[in-house]
């Protein structure tokens, strides 16, 4: 599998420019698209899986069209958006048959057995008679890939999928779609949380104000950051300063104070030690060092 975007472009009605000169190859994997609130993301999920069309550029599947091949396309495609909705007198198995049925499951027997997987996989068939929306919010993002992944789809885009949830959800989840990522599919995970990233995916690009700024592995964008990472030990009338000079990634207590990481291209004066950086050292670095450009 397969998806090349060229040239693609995005404006709105009133002139906001959301996506400008986009152009990405995605291969089978999980590919991770990382950025903060407001660049781009969302509406580049929203033009790949065809609920909106760009203003201009190409997108190909496989080497289909996504705008001359729509109805094609969309029956490769499963979908969990940021905002997840179901029908709210539906039980979570009533609603998955029922999105098992629009993905093409007419044979009730074979339905029923997928239905039944499905929800073993996500952790639901013990709530399967339960109203979906008396779930928990970690169980409702569970329905959500549950309903993006029952069609067996070849392409699943997942947008902002762990905000709101707590620790051991968002260890679920990254779980359940690395496992899927195995396959030969294509596994689009958008995001603002770097965590999401670096511990599922090979591949990424990092959008900020519509453009495509970074794209490669991971592990790239970290090899950026290396020597521009720092632990500094601070007590409590020093974090302040500390917090005011450099982006801060990480505050931590001990036992004479705090431990802090920043990222700085220097620490000058202040006493610290170079770390090795992490994916949410790089991204803050690079975001930081694009501000000051």
């Amino acid at each position: 599998m397969e998806i090349q975007v060229n040239g693609l472009g995005m404006t709105y009605r009133g002139g906001t420019r959301a996506l400008e000169d986009v152009t990405l190859e995605i291969g089978s994997g999980m590919f991770g698209l990382l950025g903060p609130n407001g660049a781009g993301k969302t509406t580049l999920m929203r033009i790949l899986v065809t609920l909106m069309k760009p203003t201009h550029g190409v997108v190909s599947v496989n080497g289909l069209d996504l705008l001359r091949n729509r109805r094609e396309i969309r029956s490769m495609l499963g979908y969990l958006p940021q905002e997840f909705r179901f029908f709210s007198k539906l039980t979570t198995w009533e609603f998955l048959d029922y999105v098992a049925s629009l993905a093409g499951l007419h044979d009730g027997k074979r339905r029923s057995k997928a239905v039944g997987e499905m929800l073993e996989k996500v952790g639901l068939f013990d709530v399967r008679d339960r109203q979906a929306n008396k779930l928990s919010g970690g169980m409702k993002r569970r329905l959500g890939i549950a309903q993006a992944l029952i069609g067996d789809p070849k392409i699943v885009v997942v947008d902002e999928p762990t905000t709101g949830l707590d620790p051991e959800e968002r260890i679920r989840f990254r779980n359940l779609l690395a496992d899927m990522g195995q396959r030969d599919i294509i596994i689009i995970l958008s995001t603002h949380i770097v965590g999401d990233i670096s511990s599922t995916c090979h591949n990424m690009a990092l959008l900020d104000r519509g453009r495509v700024v970074f794209k490669g592995a991971p592990e790239e964008l970290v090899t950026m950051a290396r020597g521009h990472a720092w632990k500094i030990r601070a007590i409590d009338a020093e974090l302040a300063q500390i917090k005011a000079a450099f982006p801060v990634i990480s505050t931590v207590p001990a036992a004479d104070g705090w431990e802090v990481h920043v990222v700085a291209d220097s620490l000058d004066g202040y006493d610290g030690e170079p770390v090795e950086p992490n994916l949410e050292h790089a991204y803050v670095y690079f975001m930081e060092s694009r501000a000051g450009n």
